[in-house]
């Protein structure tokens, strides 16, 4: 019963926060594959759902990339607190830091795209705290915690905002405010190329601030939550629009990042 009292208060504060965007009940079908997997939990599988093989693949960033995106550094060397890599150096993001807790890779890939198109909501709890140990410090000053978020069109889709769910049991713990509601996504995503350039004209003018929000965010210093960091197009436009609507600050705080300006996800 502590399982079922948890997911209905989990369900009941993303209905009540994306109600307009009419939020299917497909969260209700991952719980119960959650029960499931709690009574036979997977043979070849940790408590969370992780192969053991896995564990020795997955490189966890620990501060060692880029300050501004966090992508590690192609020479493999720290470059002190606050450094920047070379493309930040030249057109830096409006955000001003970025955490990842993970390379976005072989060894990660199966598990984020499990999480991100596979409903495997179980696995929440771990990746979640995977984000919080990779952008404590961020969070530490952050007002407000608010994921990217979807369009209702791929929200009634994919059934559920995988940036929301790592974003609100991390603003929960961490006693911040959880504020899915100050951002919306105004269109729907087109087909982009995977280059920076292509990716930015799809969703440059995609997000906008509600004008009820505005109040909400007004001086106060935002942390976005997603799940991976490509070529940072997404949380770029994401941060302008913030700050255009008033935002103090935005720092980024992802899962995964890629090595490369590319990746297929």
């Amino acid at each position: 019963m502590p399982k079922l009292a948890s997911h209905l208060g989990h369900l009941g504060a993303e209905v009540k926060a994306r109600l307009d965007e009419r939020l299917s009940m497909a969260p209700l079908r991952a719980f119960a594959a959650h029960l499931i997997d709690a009574v036979y939990p997977p043979a070849d599988s940790d408590a969370q759902g992780l192969a053991a093989a896995r564990w020795s693949g997955l490189r966890f960033l620990d501060g060692e990339g880029c300050e501004m995106c966090a992508r590690p550094f192609a020479d493999g060397l720290w470059r002190g607190a606050g450094g920047l890599c070379d493309g930040c150096t030249d057109q830096p993001f409006p955000f001003l830091r970025a955490r990842a807790a993970c390379l976005y890779d072989d060894a990660s890939r199966d598990l984020v795209l499990a999480f991100k198109h596979g409903d495997r909501l179980d696995l929440v709890p771990m990746l979640s705290r995977w984000l919080e140990r990779a952008g404590r410090d961020v969070l530490a000053q952050a007002d407000l915690i608010v994921p990217v978020p979807l369009h209702p069109s791929r929200l009634r889709h994919r059934r559920y905002n995988q940036a929301a769910e790592l974003a609100r049991p991390v603003a929960r713990r961490l006693g911040r405010a959880y504020a899915p509601d100050v951002l919306r996504r105004t269109r729907a995503a087109t087909q982009a190329g995977k280059s920076f350039d292509a990716r930015w004209q799809a969703v440059r003018d995609a997000f906008a601030v509600p004008e009820r929000a505005r109040a909400k965010i007004a001086g106060r210093r935002i942390v976005l939550v997603d799940d991976v960091f490509t070529t940072g197009a997404t949380l770029k436009a994401c941060a302008q629009t913030l700050l255009v609507a008033g935002a103090a600050g935005v720092d980024v705080c992802v899962l995964a990042r890629t090595a490369s300006r590319t990746a297929a996800l």
